[in-house]
């Protein structure tokens, strides 16, 4: 089991932020040779088109301090690639590059923008729930993938950071496809698992200057944290980070299904930890979303109407809801939902709660935040 190494920042501008990455990469180096033909992929999470203070995207200093410590290493072939949440074109990830400073970054920084949006089909014969993959062709060709993900929330999985951020390897509306093939979140978990497995990042990176609480990945509001973190095992660097924030591993899906796999152990271990004791010090009051507070019903029927009570948890479950005075009909939402279960009405759009499978995706995708997680507020008491 591996390491973690974790530092503690005062901002994007900190000299710190630079000095903790270039540790991380240098600890990495001394056990993972780096030289001119190193083929390196870089995965930033870049859920959608995002300007950096929203804090829902890798920030691209981050980025820079990562490709300036692999350069200053010989490495000189250095790809930064993802796929987004929606449709995944050329226009889109222009749009999504630029608006993050991932494109500013690379150019000046001297690494490559992948624009090829090719695909190549993976098996993972280990998989327990999903047996064949497919993922953007830089992933594959890569001798390491360096995660970079940030640290954030999530109204389905809980907790966005190492482990979820490769789900944006699967191209475009593939992921969608997922979403409807495992919609049970214990499902969904061991799919990431085998995903994780499958494509074995050789670090990560955590963006924790600025966090994000509440309703994330995307609708969430930044926070600060003032902490990098790394390593080389994914399931450890989310430990640490659950850890951090306040969030139950065993409410994690994918933690959860990687604990049951013998991956990962139940919490972050004692004695772990690299780095600055200061940084592994918990962050008060972090916001969780409103999906992640318990709901379950079947403590409040007698025995005798129990039978009821999973009816009546998945009819009143937290779900996604539409503002309407909010909403512009962009349609991004009904594009993006795996059931298929948004219509665009009067340039409104609309969602038929008795197929929503509550994967939140449309949550995730909306532009204009016109897309809450929402609880009947009798729940609330």
């Amino acid at each position: 089991m591996s390491e973690v190494s974790a530092f503690c920042v005062k901002g994007y501008d900190d000299p710190a932020l630079f000095k903790a990455v270039d540790g991380i990469i240098e600890g990495f180096c001394a056990s993972h040779p780096v030289t001119a033909d190193t083929k390196i992929l870089l995965k930033p999470n870049l859920v959608s088109k995002h300007t950096p203070d929203k804090a829902a995207t890798t920030h691209p200093m981050l980025v820079r301090a990562v490709i300036r410590a692999l350069r200053a290493r010989g490495a000189r072939h250095i790809t930064l690639a993802d796929s987004c949440g929606g449709t995944y074109n050329g226009p889109v990830m222009r749009g999504v590059y630029t608006a993050s400073g991932m494109k500013a970054a690379c150019e000046e920084e001297g690494a490559f923008l992948y624009e090829g949006f090719e695909e190549t089909v993976r098996k993972q014969p280990n998989g327990l729930r999903c047996r064949e993959f497919t993922q953007l062709l830089p992933v594959a060709q890569a001798d390491y993938v360096i995660n970079l993900p940030k640290l954030k929330t999530h109204v389905m999985a809980g907790l966005s950071c190492a482990v979820k951020n490769l789900y944006g390897t699967i191209p475009g509306l593939l992921k969608a496809e997922l979403h409807m093939r495992f919609p049970q979140p214990e499902d969904f978990g061991h799919m990431l698992a085998d995903l994780c497995e499958l494509v074995k990042p050789a670090l990560s990176i955590v963006d924790g200057v600025t966090a994000m609480e509440g309703d994330g990945p995307t609708g969430g509001e930044p926070r600060f944290v003032g902490l990098v973190a790394g390593g080389e095992d994914p399931y450890l660097v989310d430990l640490f980070c659950c850890q951090i924030i306040g969030i139950d591993p065993a409410r994690v899906p994918y933690l959860a299904a990687a604990r049951q796999r013998g991956l990962c152990p139940a919490a972050f271990p004692a004695g772990m930890l690299r780095g600055d004791p200061e940084a592994a010090r918990p962050v008060a009051g972090f916001r969780m979303p409103e999906s992640y507070k318990p709901f379950d019903l079947t403590g409040s029927f007698p025995p005798g109407l129990r039978w009821a009570a999973p009816f009546l948890t998945k009819r009143f479950a937290p779900h996604p809801a539409i503002q309407k005075r909010k909403c512009i009909g962009c349609g991004k939402c009904a594009v993006i939902c795996p059931q298929k279960v948004i219509s665009i009405e009067k340039k409104k759009a609309r969602i038929r709660p008795q197929s929503c499978i509550r994967c939140f995706c449309c949550h995730e995708m909306c532009p204009e935040r016109a897309i809450e997680v929402r609880r009947f507020k009798i729940f609330n008491l």
